[in-house]
């Protein structure tokens, strides 16, 4: 799930070109001087707002390959088809990551029901089709009541987690049936926001751990029509908010400023 081959041949077989990387830096990069080198080592946190098509690791690794730094993490994975917030941490602060993986998280971005997908998102395709339009507006908010405070919610198949130190993404691909256990998450906030049915738009507050995945699959299920994910953004972290972050072009911007700092001093 969370690699980008597999993701990239998956995502070509189902569309007829792939659009560009937005967050792919447009032009050279420049050479990275002792002076910037050593600030990034004893550790930056950098706000990145990631777009569409880029899995977190491989914005690690653009930002670990620029710097030249060893040190380089992001606090808590974002999947390839959402955008938004994503920590970087890099050099001695890449010990602060567990520190920020653990704060609550905000999403928006809507669910599609009359349907299911076996990975609960857009990376497979819908099947078991039902009908959806009877449903009202109060059903639907009603819904979100069953899914507030603290749950158990069992993880997709297709994800990163590890079971007996294989990805279950893996084990998925394989067919190979694993017994998932349910977890304990916490939702602060799910608010529907709007309806354009068959599209439930929401914003969501929730534990570390929580699989927005899960939610709309769950939420489908409880309404009895099913539904899958179709668009996730997450706009805060704690206290961190997407709009302080850059994309990897400000990234590089920033390094800019930094390298003509650092020459004038």
């Amino acid at each position: 799930m969370n690699n980008k081959g597999s993701y990239r041949s998956k995502f070509n077989a189902r569309s007829e070109s792939v659009p560009a990387d937005s967050d792919a830096p447009k032009r050279a990069f420049v050479k990275i001087n002792a002076e910037t080198l050593t600030a990034f080592e004893e550790g930056k946190v950098l706000l990145i707002d990631k777009t569409m098509h880029w899995t977190s690791f491989d914005v690690v690794k653009s930002i670990r390959s620029y710097l030249k730094v060893r040190k380089v993490g992001h606090a808590g994975t974002l999947d390839p088809l959402a955008t938004g917030l994503l920590i970087i941490c890099t050099g001695k602060f890449t010990k602060k990551i567990n520190e920020f993986m653990a704060l609550p998280k905000v999403y928006t971005g809507s669910f599609t029901l009359g349907a299911i997908t076996p990975t609960y998102d857009l990376e497979s395709l819908p099947e078991s089709p039902k009908e959806f339009s009877h449903f009202t507006t109060d059903e639907i908010t009603n819904a979100t009541s069953a899914f507030l405070g603290e749950i158990d919610q069992i993880p997709p198949m297709y994800s990163a987690i590890k079971k007996q130190g294989i990805a279950l993404y893996e084990l998925a691909r394989r067919g190979e049936d694993v017994d998932l256990l349910p977890r304990k998450i916490h939702i602060q906030q799910f608010e529907i926001t709007s309806i354009e049915l068959p599209l439930i738009h929401f914003k969501i507050e929730c534990s570390t751990g929580t699989y927005i995945r899960s939610l709309a699959h769950d939420f489908g299920q409880a309404l009895g029509c099913g539904a899958f994910l179709s668009a996730l953004r997450r706009t805060n972290i704690g206290e961190f908010d997407v709009k302080d972050g850059m994309l990897m072009d400000g990234f590089l911007d920033m390094i800019e400023e930094m390298q003509k700092d650092n020459t004038a001093q």
